[in-house]
Formats: structure tokens, sequence, C-alpha cells
């Protein structure tokens, strides 16, 4: 897993958050500001302007290069939460990177962003599909398939996250002040977790 593949990822991950943006705001509007979309289409671009300015020499550099514009340049609680994912993901990952160091380190992002929101699986948040993508990627690695494979199945797994927030009944962030109103929506955090997971598979692809 070379630099260029963390580079083509976040390019990636702005496309599909683009994309996404109407629909990511139109979730956020159920339970939410209705600008998360609006917000992580602009820290992505803010993203892919200071890799350009500043270019990277390793994925760590990538990772925190990214965090710290998101935490910088997105509103709300997003920035600060995804941010957190990538400065302690740079921290952690080792090179040359393998499957199993870049699912060491996205395991220990999760952490992080468990702690900042103490929030847990289960209460209706972006870790609700950040999790599943984490047992996922050890899963791929205590069995030994590829990056492709193995990448392919932790984006699997955060789209099922995201979708099974849906039924739940948010317990933190402003979803939380509706109490069972929240129920039957898709989190707009878990929803754009899982558009990172998949931006990373298609570009590993």
């Amino acid at each position: 897993m070379e630099t260029d593949l963390f580079l083509a990822w976040f390019e990636e991950a702005a496309r599909l958050v683009r994309e996404n943006r109407d629909r990511l705001n139109r979730l956020d509007a159920a339970i939410g500001d209705a600008d998360h979309g609006t917000n992580l289409d602009r820290g992505l671009t803010e993203v892919l302007k200071a890799l350009d300015d500043s270019p990277a020499g390793s994925p760590a550099e990538v990772l925190t290069t990214a965090g710290t514009t998101l935490i910088r340049r997105v509103g709300g609680a997003s920035g600060p939460l995804y941010g957190s994912v990538f400065r302690q993901m740079g921290k952690s990952l080792e090179t040359p990177v393998t499957l199993a160091g870049f699912a060491t380190a996205f395991e220990e992002g999760v952490v992080a962003v468990e702690r900042l929101g103490k929030a847990a699986l289960g209460d209706k948040t972006m870790v609700d599909a950040l999790a599943p993508a984490s047992r996922a990627l050890a899963l791929a690695v205590r069995d030994g398939v590829g990056v492709r494979k193995g990448l392919d199945q932790a984006a699997r797994a955060a789209v099922e996250g995201a979708k099974a927030t849906i039924p739940m009944q948010a317990r933190k962030g402003r979803a939380s002040y509706l109490g069972e109103r929240s129920i039957g929506h898709e989190d707009p955090g878990a929803a754009s977790a899982a558009l990172f997971l998949e931006a990373l598979a298609t570009v590993a692809a």
C-alpha cells in the first residue's frame, strides 16, 4: 500500500462525497443541522488542496495532513471526529504499509473517534460504520486475504453498518435530543464513513 494509493483514496473520497452531498444533507436534515454533506465536501476540497500544496512523502504524511486539515476546515462535529481518525492513523501507520499494519492503524483511529465522541457501537454514529469495517479488516488479516479483498470486505461491512443505524434510536450527538424521532433515519456520519471505505476499496481494486 503505497503513498499514491492514499492520495487516490482522498481524491475518490472527495468525489464520492461531492456526488452524495445532497443525500448526506438530507440525512442530516432529518436528525441534525442539514449541512453534513456540505461541510464534508468543503473539507475534502481543502484536503486535496493541502496535499497538492505540500506533497506527502509517505502514507502516514497523507493521513496526518488530511486529518489536520479536516479539523481546521470542517465545521460541526465531523471535522474533529474524522480528523482524529486520520491523524491517529497517521501516527500509528508504519512503512512499508501492509494490510495488517493498516488494519492496526485503522483500529486505533476508530478508538480515537470513540474516545473523542464518547460513542460506542449502537449509539447511531459514524462508529456504527467504522467499527464493523475495523472488525472486517482484522478478520481479513487473520484469514490471510489480499489487500483488495480485505478492503472490499471492510467497505461492505461499513455500508451494512450504516444501514443498520436506520432502526436505532440515537444516543449521542444532536440526534439524541430527538429521542424516538431519530428512529427510521440513517445516521449521516455512518453514511459518510461508509463512503470513505467505499472510496478506498475502489482505488485499491
